[in-house]
């Protein structure tokens, strides 16, 4: 009964179980290309699916008649949390398992072929060199002529009495090992950047400041990354056109402000060019039109906030609506469509009725309307995401292992029995030049042994010994 409870107890061995069951099947490298695929069909998913956009904007985009591809709706993006695919569990498993296939196939393939690759003996026998790809016989040979030549080709050579062992590029093989850690820690930057990242968007009139709030996508421990000891000031924010109208460039003026409302930085944004603090990046993205300053008659100039107009695709409007009786009974509409200073004027009807530039008047429904100034709004994007130092150090060390991998991993083999001298080699990779390689290795040896016959038996030598013989 002890005998069988052994037994049982042998064969439900957590530690038994995992290496004889669950680690082969991590280490498969059939899995690993499988969550590879896997991965690479999520991560088009959500590039093609816009991520962290409102549900109307699905319902509007996505429609259920007719579905796209004949399946896609908002519904079915919402159910498989296909708004933010990054930060999902199902895809955040994925990675993880991937990493554990990655791991395991390192610790099981990887490091005990760099061991197997370290370890090394000597050939003594006419056998061994035979079974090489690459073997010569040479009738008088140096064992310590070729150590020399080895060693200045970049070998690494162990000798002893009538043997010798040489070989070069043993960071060939340690290069696919890099590869994979690289690989792993993309995977936890990635994961660590899902888990605490965010982002969020504003709009903020020029001249205002504000606090990150308007959170569009956040990680489960992104409550930490978002600023709240700092805000952001808009000094001013403006619009470069080109000579046939069209924006050429927009920029915001931005400080950073302190608790107490101090400067601690300051940098003018625009496309591709953000401002950075505390682990925060601040991106122009947007822009619009936040209000006009007018005066009515002889009224203090007054700000009126303009919106934007729903156009169904004909462009980008913003308007508002002025009063021109002190009942509000009647009133005029501004319309602006740019920051170049044209304000359109319709009547209750909706009839163009005028047009005016900013500092400039107009007399319309018995009132004259000065436009002081349009003011403009600035759309930016705040994002934080941790991980990306620890991504672009794995993109580093994956470009890096790739030239390692590149690099043969050549051995040769020597053993001198007698005069006679036996060698032989053999390469992972590049096949054709280690070959010219030993050929030349065998040119400098005939070349050494010819030298010596011609010193050794040189015209007056063999003189001397013929005159002796006589």
């Amino acid at each position: 009964m002890d005998t069988q409870n052994s037994e049982l107890n042998k064969k439900l061995n957590p530690v038994k179980i995992f290496k004889q069951e669950i680690l082969p099947i991590l280490a498969d490298l059939r899995l690993a290309i499988t969550l590879l695929l896997i991965i690479a069909i999520c991560s088009i998913s959500g590039t093609v699916i816009e991520q962290g956009e409102s549900i109307p904007f699905y319902q509007e985009n996505y429609p259920e008649k007719p579905a796209l591809f004949g399946f896609l709706t908002w519904k079915v993006i919402l159910l498989l949390e296909l708004d933010h695919v990054y930060r999902t569990w199902w895809f955040l498993s994925i990675l993880i398992l991937f990493g554990a296939s990655l791991t395991a196939c390192t610790f099981t393939r990887q490091l005990p072929a760099l061991k197997f690759a370290q370890r090394w003996k000597f050939f003594d026998k006419k056998s061994q060199f035979k079974k090489l790809a690459l073997s010569a016989e040479i009738e008088t040979g140096s064992l310590d002529s070729l150590e020399k030549i080895l060693q200045k080709k970049g070998y690494l050579t162990f000798k002893e009495t009538d043997k010798l062992y040489g070989r070069k590029g043993i960071i060939g093989k340690v290069g696919p090992i890099i590869v994979h850690a690289s690989m792993l820690i993309i995977l936890a930057g990635s994961i660590i950047g899902s888990m605490t990242g965010f982002t969020g968007q504003e709009i903020v009139a020029s001249g205002e400041t504000f606090k990150v709030k308007n959170i569009v996508d956040a990680g489960i421990f992104a409550e930490s990354q978002i600023p709240k000891d700092w805000s952001v000031g808009v000094n001013r924010f403006w619009i470069d056109y080109t000579p046939e109208g069209t924006i050429d460039q927009f920029y915001s003026d931005l400080s950073i402000l302190d608790k107490s409302g101090e400067e601690v930085d300051r940098k003018t944004i625009f496309v591709n060019q953000p401002i950075r603090y505390h682990g925060v990046t601040i991106y122009q993205a947007d822009w619009g039109i936040a209000a006009v300053k007018v005066r009515v008659n002889k009224s203090p100039v007054f700000r009126l906030p303009m919106a934007q107009l729903n156009t169904a695709g004909g462009g980008r409007i913003w308007g508002t609506w002025v009063p021109t009786k002190p009942d509000l009974s009647e009133g005029i509409s501004l319309l602006a469509k740019d920051l170049q200073g044209t304000v359109l004027i319709y009547d209750g009807t909706g009839k163009l009725v005028s047009s005016v530039r900013e500092g400039m008047s107009t007399e319309v429904n018995g009132i004259t309307l000065f436009v002081d100034k349009i003011i403009g709004s600035t759309g930016l994007q705040i994002k934080a995401d941790p991980g990306i130092p620890i991504v672009y150090l794995g993109f580093g060390l994956l470009m890096l292992s790739v030239l390692m991998s590149y690099v043969s991993h050549s051995q040769i083999w020597a053993w001198q029995e007698n005069e006679r001298l036996y060698i032989g080699g053999k390469t992972n990779r590049a096949n054709v030049a280690f070959e010219r390689e030993i050929l030349e290795i065998l040119d400098i040896l005939e070349g050494e042994r010819n030298i010596c016959a011609e010193e050794k038996f040189s015209p007056d030598l063999a003189k001397e010994i013929k005159l002796g013989e006589n």
